[in-house]
């Protein structure tokens, strides 16, 4: 199935959620909804994540940094290999063990504004 085409807005239509906190998902899912995003699929594990991803490609995600005991790196490592922009997002701020590969990543700090999260959306969009 093919991405929908961009609508001007600098908004991804298909956005994946790796979030293991069904409260902040929910809340991460309303507020794209509210920007306009077309599809929003949230998981809660590094192999649900590999496997939406196989499934249908988003394009754009958002990556909690520590799920219930692992990380979203692989997550991040399968992202980056199909140049799909994705951002960290941490409850950890500067503390965040982020590998140096993926530190140039842009990060938000959760709890984000809608502001950032939909900053964010359009930086990663126009990148």
């Amino acid at each position: 199935m093919a991405s929908a085409p961009n609508d001007g807005s600098g908004r991804p239509a298909n956005v994946l959620i790796v979030e293991d906190d069904p409260i902040i998902a929910i809340d991460f899912e309303d507020r794209l909804l509210g920007f306009g995003v077309i599809s929003v699929r949230t998981v809660g594990s590094v192999a649900q994540a590999l496997d939406a991803i196989a499934q249908h490609a988003p394009d754009f995600a958002l990556l909690d940094v520590e799920l219930i005991r692992e990380t979203s790196f692989a997550v991040a490592e399968r992202l980056v290999a199909l140049k799909i922009p994705f951002v960290f997002v941490t409850g950890y701020g500067a503390e965040a063990r982020i590998p140096p590969e993926f530190s140039g990543q842009p990060r938000l700090q959760k709890p984000c504004s809608s502001d950032a999260l939909e900053a964010a959306l359009k930086l990663r969009a126009a990148g």
